[in-house]
């Protein structure tokens, strides 16, 4: 195994496009708190001097493009923590929106929790037909999304899809998602997801730069016209719950959690 296949995140151009690889795929590519960060310091220093025009997110293997944040580290968790790691993951995701490149995720299996909050930054989301795209952490750990991270879904998906999928629990398969706007197109597997992935990168090369650039930037700037909302109450209550270290150790079992409210 090279040294760079033993990297978590791995970064490569080739032809003028970069293709970031999540690449744990022996855990489903499920994120480490420090993958957020590289993601975030690649996409947000991408260059600017044609030497990549456009990037492409993928996880590694066929099972998953990311399914969340490792779960493993959120043990001990208490408030502060818990508020230490969503305005930590609402900074890296707004770095990721400042890529002045076209973002396209290549997604297959699995993307969901931090996967998904991922994939919802890009500027364009092909799939494959086996895609489950969600949050269901009212089934499983029993932690929340922060305001920045609900607002973005809401922007791309609806409120009442949003609130659908997180009461439910159920995570969106292809042709809702195709139906809902969630993705821009569903190919039949994972080969055909990273060819069609890279046949859009391909043909935004040939794009003025600028135009891509000031369309993103502009768009950018309307979505943060909102003004912003104080979550710290609700994030240090849902992480220092019994409801959230009693899910965390039933998930890392594999039970059933029994929730209380509390």
């Amino acid at each position: 195994m090279s040294d760079a296949e033993k990297q978590d995140v791995i970064y490569e151009i080739y032809d003028e496009i970069g293709t970031i690889t999540l690449n744990r795929p022996k855990a489903r590519n499920a994120l480490t708190f420090e993958m957020y960060g590289q993601i975030a310091d690649i996409l947000e220093g991408a260059p600017t001097d044609g030497s990549v025009k456009a990037i492409i997110i993928t996880g590694a293997g066929d099972k998953a493009f990311a399914a969340g944040t490792d779960i493993s580290l959120f043990r001990d968790f208490t408030a502060e923590k818990g508020i230490h790691y969503e305005r930590s993951g609402d900074a890296n995701f707004a770095r990721m929106e400042k890529c002045p490149l076209p973002v396209i995720a290549a997604i297959s299996g699995a993307c969901t929790g931090g996967g998904a909050g991922i994939a919802s930054i890009c500027d364009m989301r092909i799939a494959s037909r086996d895609i489950k795209f969600g949050f269901p952490i009212a089934r499983t750990l029993g932690n929340c999304l922060s305001a920045e991270t609900l607002g973005r879904l809401v922007r791309l998906i609806g409120e009442a899809k949003v609130m659908d999928v997180i009461l439910t629990s159920r995570l969106i398969e292809a042709e809702e998602a195709l139906a809902s706007g969630l993705v821009n197109e569903i190919v039949e597997d994972n080969a055909a997801v990273r060819a069609r992935a890279l046949e859009l990168a391909t043909r935004m090369k040939a794009h003025a730069p600028l135009t891509m650039r000031a369309i993103k930037e502009v768009l950018r700037r309307m979505r943060h016209q909102v003004p912003a909302v104080d979550d710290s109450d609700i994030v240090a209550k849902v992480y220092s719950s019994n409801d959230f270290a009693h899910g965390l150790e039933a998930f890392l079992a594999k039970r059933k959690p029994e929730w209380t409210g509390t």
